[in-house]
């Protein structure tokens, strides 16, 4: 059985591949005072990389999960969202309302099949 931890840190590994899926936890966006749509953007930028390392991509997330801090932001995230991911590579999503933690606007995870 292959185990692939990839940027292992204190806590928690970046992402786990395993059997023909990556696992990404949980990325939030590096600068904490931009918009909703600005860190989406970020984080969704930080997801397309640590994909590209675990040897996939956007168009084969199998599944996502979206928090944010403010639910009536959601469309905004959404638009953003949607640009990114396109309407033929959609996955299973859920979308969260949580308190997040300093300035953090958004946090997505998403599982992505490995080929």
């Amino acid at each position: 059985m292959s185990i692939e931890r990839i940027q292992p840190g204190q806590w928690n590994a970046r992402a786990v591949v395993h059997n023909g899926v990556a696992y990404l936890s949980g990325i939030v966006a590096d600068d904490k005072l931009g918009s909703i749509k600005d860190q989406t953007a970020n984080v969704l930028d930080k997801i397309d990389a640590v994909l590209a390392e675990a040897g996939t991509d956007k168009s084969k997330i199998l599944s996502s999960v979206v928090y944010i801090a403010d639910m009536q932001q959601k469309d905004e995230m959404n638009e953003v969202w949607m640009e990114w991911i396109g309407t033929d590579n959609l996955p299973a999503r859920a979308c969260v309302g949580v308190d997040l933690t300093s300035n953090t606007k958004v946090e997505i995870m998403v599982c992505a099949a490995v080929e």
